[in-house]
């Protein structure tokens, strides 16, 4: 009785062994290529992005207090940007976030950065971290969108980039009245 029970033991063994031997023969299909939904450069992207801004007349907007050590670093940024050195740029902005990691503007202006070196998982981090610190109106609220579409086209993504186009449309809130 022993010896029979040995045999049969090492029946499941192999027939396990034979099973992932024929599994490990099956190709995995490649994962398939994401085609961009645009083909604007990042510096075309940047600039659809500014123009959903607007000019913001007539309408709510949020304008937060800045430390002038910011301002200068933004201001050496936006140098830097006008000479086309948007690492520089990057470097730039993220000095200021170090000094005020929660200013939704300058993490704007960083997330667009980010299109300029296409990093775009950045920028569309960068974009939704500052509309959720942002007062979610106003130009400031269409340019965090604007990026997150732009973002998405790019991914392949077109339910997700008109799904962002709509939410553009929704920053748009009228000031209060003025007598």
């Amino acid at each position: 009785m022993k010896n029979l029970r040995a045999a049969r033991t090492p029946l499941p063994c192999i027939a396990s062994a034979l099973l992932l031997a024929a599994c490990a023969g099956v190709p995995v299909p490649p994962e398939p290529a994401v085609v961009p939904l645009t083909t604007a450069t990042p510096q075309q992207m940047v600039a659809s992005i500014r123009a959903a801004a607007g000019d913001g007349e007539g309408e709510l907007s949020v304008q937060p207090l800045r430390d002038p050590m910011v301002g200068d670093l933004l201001e050496r940024a936006e140098a830097l940007h006008a000479q086309g050195d948007h690492a520089g740029e990057a470097e730039a902005l993220d000095q200021a976030l170090e000094l005020a990691p929660d200013d939704p503007a300058l993490l704007q202006e960083r997330a667009e950065a980010a299109i300029l070196l296409r990093d775009f998982d950045r920028a569309n981090a960068l974009a939704e971290r500052a509309y959720a610190l942002g007062g979610q109106v106003g130009p400031l609220c269409r340019r965090h969108w604007a990026t997150i579409e732009q973002v998405r086209l790019v991914a392949g993504d077109a339910e997700g980039a008109a799904s962002a186009k709509a939410q553009v449309e929704g920053c748009k809130v009228s000031g209060p009245e003025r007598f």
